[in-house]
């Protein structure tokens, strides 16, 4: 009997296309995680009696400085050198040369937290009675916990944010950023490749730290003729599998690629590529679950104690849970920028230590007042 050793995931970043323009799975999740925590605040409001009118503005302060404060986050906290080689790539969501919708790549969650924070307190100066500072925060955060389940889950559809090479039998191997790629004009100009195929090769042993034998099918569309099938496998998959995507297979440059092109009928040709995937933690995944517990422990306590809920306690379990497992998890994953193997933990945790001290703090300053009779 078959057992799981591991996954292979083929996710397509992209829903649709058109022309230059892409749907993205990421963008989506990302837009969804404001829809759906509006509702939910719009019910919270409701029960608590207050202006339902309100919740589309704190809903425009959050969009607002979520955006602005994830990219700049990311920007000072990971690729500062943006700044003076290409600033208009902080806001701009697309390429010029050539012309491409990129979206927004590369957002910090400890940037957007700075961004909520300070877009909450602007907004609680407005001093509407039930609205002051910490007690928006302790509604807002059990959504943000929602948003940030999601915005993980889109993460795991661009595979991006991986985690160590790991041989538990849940790791996965990340194949989508090959078959994205063989997608661009750049690799494939002749427009050649039909579809890709990813399978597990169990004729062969899995190597150590995650090391999986897999097996690649490319199919090639009718015009193609051997000799070009054979050359983008040679002059564009090699290189991609040993240096540009060396993160996710384990293709030594200096053997030849082991494969062969075949035609089994009238379609066109095939060819059989047997290379190693490395199996990695799904990271993306672990953070989103903790975020989906979150959200429903803080509703939970929200929903039962509303009318005598303490200010800020709150805000103090969501500093302490989301950071705290922040720490632990990023074990798991690979460092984003290369400065960070440099360090003795890398800048998710560094970032989130203070985060999770501010919780504690909170949290024992919370626990000495006495829950008030009512909101």
């Amino acid at each position: 009997m078959a057992t799981l050793s591991y996954i292979i995931w083929n996710g397509n970043p992209e829903i649709f296309s058109v022309g230059s323009f892409a749907l993205r799975w990421y963008g989506l999740f990302f837009a969804l995680g404001f829809l759906i925590s509006q509702q939910i605040l719009y019910y919270m409001f409701r029960k608590e009696g207050k202006p339902e009118k309100d919740v589309d503005t704190l809903t425009i302060y959050m969009i607002v400085a979520t955006i602005i404060g994830a990219r700049l986050g990311h920007v000072l906290f990971y690729q500062p050198e943006i700044i003076w080689q290409e600033p208009l790539s902080i806001f701009l969501p697309f390429e010029f040369s050539p012309f491409k919708f990129t979206g927004l790549q590369g957002l910090a969650s400890h940037g957007g937290a700075i961004g909520i924070l300070f877009a909450l307190w602007l907004y609680s100066r407005k001093r509407k009675p039930g609205q002051n500072y910490f007690q928006i925060l302790d509604r807002i955060v059990i959504l943000v916990a929602l948003t940030g389940a999601l915005i993980r889950l889109g993460n795991f559809f661009n595979s991006e944010i991986i985690g160590t090479p790991t041989d538990k039998p849940w790791g996965i191997v990340f194949t989508g950023r090959l078959t994205e790629s063989l997608k661009d004009d750049r690799i494939d100009p002749d427009h050649i490749v039909k579809d890709m195929v990813y399978v597990q090769n169990d004729s062969l042993p899995a190597g150590e730290n995650g090391r999986k034998p897999i097996t690649i099918y490319i199919f090639f569309k009718p015009h193609a003729t051997e000799a070009q099938a054979a050359g983008l496998l040679n002059d564009r998959v090699v290189p991609l599998l040993s240096e540009r995507l060396y993160e996710y297979f384990d293709e030594t440059p200096q053997l030849r690629l082991d494969y062969k092109i075949a035609k089994p009928d009238a379609e066109g040709f095939v060819a059989k590529i047997n290379t190693v995937g490395i199996a990695r933690h799904p990271g993306q995944l672990y953070e989103a679950i903790s975020c989906v517990i979150l959200f429903l422990v803080l509703f939970a306590i929200w929903n039962r104690h509303r009318q005598h809920l303490v200010t800020g306690r709150i805000f103090g379990i969501f500093l302490v849970w989301c950071f705290g497992m922040r720490i632990v998890i990023e074990f798991l994953k690979e460092n984003q920028e290369a400065f960070e193997d440099r360090l003795p933990i890398n800048m998710g945790q560094i970032l989130s230590i203070p985060l999770v001290v501010a919780g504690i703090i909170i949290l024992i300053y919370t626990s000495r007042k006495k829950e008030p009779k009512n909101t």
